[in-house]
């Protein structure tokens, strides 16, 4: 499904000042290709509990696929600093919360700050397998031809749910993801932040290299790998989001 009928607000940037536990802020990142609208349940969810929740859009996102080709890499983790530094003025201690490319995305911005921790749900660190490799590396040519290419969209187990992102995966964004990548795996090590990691066994977008690459390369102290056995990619609007939301809970009360 495309970002065409979302609901009201639910593509944009969306901020909500905390209650009892308001100087302490989270940051949820959406995926390549997704939109805030993955991430909203799991902020309110938060928000609920008195915590201040901010779920930017990333550039490129939520408006028409197009315009992922027209984007930098750097832009994605420039948006999220932004938004760590707008809650570092209130907040006391900050939490980053990624899915997907977003969880890459939290990793590249957790190497260069001193967060309270970090949350990833079917984190992306790396594009498997020689074929999209090749893709990647003539990607320019083929975009003179076509900008966009099939894209796996709405892996959601539970029905009639989606992300509300692009049907499309624009060929020059995919370069600009892959760089993406690329720098953040270089500097995984820096990664200080306790993590909390969440793996679907059933992540048809992803391989669970990605999971594995990062449980062992970062550099955390504390980190913690949950298997989810009832959803599929985008586990945060599936049926695990329960447990996602709880134990996600638990890990901002312990580390702040």
């Amino acid at each position: 499904m495309s970002t065409q009928g979302a609901p009201a607000g639910w593509l944009e940037d969306h901020f909500v000042q905390g209650t009892e536990h308001k100087d302490v802020g989270i940051v949820f990142v959406h995926g390549f290709t997704g939109s805030p609208a993955a991430m909203r349940p799991w902020a309110n969810f938060m928000n609920s509990h008195g915590y201040t929740v901010s779920v930017p859009r990333l550039p490129g996102h939520g408006t028409q696929w197009e315009d992922l080709n027209k984007v930098q890499w750097q832009q994605w983790p420039e948006r999220v600093q932004q938004e760590i530094d707008r809650l570092g003025e209130s907040c006391a201690k900050v939490f980053l919360c990624g899915l997907s490319m977003g969880g890459g995305t939290t990793l590249n911005v957790a190497s260069k700050n001193n967060l309270a921790g970090i949350i990833l749900v079917n984190p992306m660190i790396h594009i498997a397998g020689l074929p999209a490799q090749i893709a990647i590396k003539f990607a320019p040519l083929i975009a003179l031809f076509r900008k966009g290419l099939a894209s796996v969209s709405d892996d959601v187990k539970a029905p009639d749910v989606t992300e509300w992102g692009y049907d499309v995966l624009p060929t020059l964004g995919v370069v600009q993801l892959n760089r993406l990548l690329k720098a953040t795996r270089s500097a995984l090590g820096q990664v200080q932040a306790p993590t909390l990691l969440f793996h679907s066994v059933d992540d048809h977008v992803l391989p669970v290299s990605n999971t594995e690459i990062i449980m062992a390369e970062i550099g955390s102290a504390f980190k913690s790998r949950k298997e989810l056995l009832n959803s599929y990619h985008v586990a945060t609007l599936d049926n695990d989001a329960p447990e996602i939301f709880n134990e996600s809970l638990e890990h901002i009360r312990r580390w702040s």
